[in-house]
């Protein structure tokens, strides 16, 4: 399992609701490295984030609370065990959560790699990221040179999980399309 996330230097990752940083370097990735892949999203995030609009060419999937959710082209999951149940059909390194913090934080464990966008910005937040830094399972593998857009400096880095927890996936596919 993957996450891709954008954080400031705080590791702060919105405010009310709203992404804090709006890249076109940063969505150019997103769609390199989750086009025909699985999603997974709280309704949150698919709500405000993503405006109602699952993204196209994924399998989306929306974990939340609210009993009875439909949303058309993504499949709702109420708990972990329904996800996780749900994601057996998939081969994990084509499975990518893209929040919220809610999410993010459920989750985290059992991912083995996470796509950090760091900002060199401070922002207002309420909603935050754990710091990988600070998490001795983790550790950067990967970090590209600066970019610079909308008057703001930022990093793609790679962290890898050296401990993910375990959860049965059932049987891999290759293919998922």
């Amino acid at each position: 399992m993957n996450i891709i996330v954008a954080v400031d230097k705080n590791w702060g990752i919105g405010y009310q609701n709203k992404m804090l940083y709006n890249f076109k370097k940063d969505k150019e990735f997103f769609g390199e490295m989750t086009t025909n892949k699985v999603l997974v999203v709280g309704r949150i995030t698919l709500e405000e984030l993503l405006n109602n609009n699952p993204p196209k060419r994924r399998i989306n999937i929306c974990l939340t609370s609210k009993k009875n959710y439909k949303k058309e082209g993504a499949y709702i999951v109420n708990t972990l065990d329904e996800l996780f149940e749900k994601l057996s059909f998939y081969n994990s390194d084509n499975v990518y959560v893209i929040g919220g913090e809610s999410i993010y934080s459920q989750l985290l464990p059992y991912a083995n790699v996470c796509y950090v966008i760091k900002v060199d910005d401070e922002s207002e937040c309420d909603a935050y990221f754990e710091n990988l830094d600070k998490n001795k399972n983790w550790r950067v593998t990967k970090n590209t040179n600066p970019y610079f857009e909308n008057n703001k400096v930022f990093y793609f880095c790679k962290y890898e999980n050296s401990k993910p927890l375990k959860y049965n996936y059932g049987y891999e596919k290759e293919d998922l399309f």
